[in-house]
């Protein structure tokens, strides 16, 4: 009874990292309302490379349905205005010195169910991880069996518990989709 190398803990550590990547993809989803997550994603070309906007400049909220961007350095200004606007976020930045202001508009019914597809598409690459975490798993353990370290009976129970594991995870996938949804098409 050697389990050397399943762990099932370590498999649902691995689904629960793609819960994680999934929240966090979630967040940069806008609903309406301005908020600093949205921008998490937008990459600019600044000194050859890809950088992360954040670290080109300061990201706020000053008011509701504002976002303002103070770029630190006045050379990225215009690759940090293409970034936004190729950032397919449905943004319009304006320019003023170092700083852009931008604006949130209010999402039309076409935009929300726009981004209700991308929540879903989102929501099913966490699913996938998650069920490539579940034949990594399964495929280790038809090994153990294959070469003598666990009996059969054993890798029935932990297939069933691995897949019980897939199933929580997959179920909580669903839920988390169906907040963000309702969230988006609130108006």
């Amino acid at each position: 009874m050697a389990e050397t190398d399943f762990d099932l803990a370590d498999i649902k550590r691995r689904m629960d990292g793609a819960i994680s990547a999934l929240k966090t993809e979630f967040s940069s989803l806008r609903t309406g309302r301005a908020h600093t997550a949205i921008l998490d994603n937008v990459m600019v070309e600044a000194y050859g490379s890809k950088t992360p906007l954040n670290q080109v400049g300061a990201i706020n909220v000053p008011e509701p349905r504002m976002l303002t961007v103070n770029v630190w350095d006045k050379t990225l200004v215009a690759a940090v205005e293409r970034a936004l606007r190729e950032s397919n976020l449905g943004i319009n930045p304006v320019v003023d010195g170092q700083t852009m202001r931008i604006p949130m508009p209010a999402l039309t019914e076409e935009r929300r169910k726009d981004l209700s597809k991308v929540a879903g598409n989102y929501a099913e690459s966490a699913k996938i991880a998650v069920r490539n975490v579940r034949r990594d798993g399964m495929e280790t353990l038809k090994k153990q069996e294959k070469d003598g370290d666990i009996s059969e009976d054993e890798l029935k129970k932990s297939s069933s518990d691995v897949q019980t594991a897939t199933d929580e995870h997959i179920n909580l996938i669903d839920s988390l989709l169906s907040t963000k949804i309702e969230e988006i098409m609130q108006v």
